[in-house]
């Protein structure tokens, strides 16, 4: 198993179709977390909560195709990451939403559905430390 090469494309694809998959569906208005989303945005400027979903989705999706190729591993990562902190908003605007009588011990699905996202975190920063690894070494050697 040591000697096994993924070449992280395990771990690509699979972010690719979940970013993808899901901003898609955020573009065309059927994705399930549409009403979290916008009761989450609902303050940002410019546009209105339903334009910002949309705006978020096209994001999603070039954060799944960004992630496929190595040359742009890094911008992926800074979309992902400014993503994610819009992610876990919910639980700190909307907790009567995301915890089950507002307890932090009690989410509820909506909930689960945003905590499950710290192992795509993980995932995407394996790609990445791996990626600024291999560069670093690179360049020193």
């Amino acid at each position: 198993m040591y000697k096994f090469n993924t070449n992280d494309y395990l771990i690509r694809i699979p972010l690719f179709i979940i970013f993808f998959w899901f901003g898609f569906l955020k573009i065309i208005n059927l994705s399930p977390a549409q009403n979290l989303v916008i009761d989450t945005v609902y303050w940002m400027p410019f546009f209105k909560a339903e334009t910002w979903t949309i705006i978020i989705g096209y994001w999603e999706v070039l954060i799944a195709v960004f992630f496929l190729f190595k040359r742009t591993t890094f911008i992926a990562m800074v979309l992902l990451l400014l993503q994610m902190t819009g992610t876990f908003l919910p639980l700190i605007i909307l907790p009567e939403v995301t915890f089950q009588g507002s307890n932090p011990l009690l989410p509820t699905l909506e909930g689960q559905y945003i905590i499950k996202n710290i192992i795509i975190i993980t995932a995407a920063l394996i790609i990445g430390g791996s990626k600024l690894k291999t560069n670093l070494f690179k360049k020193i050697f």
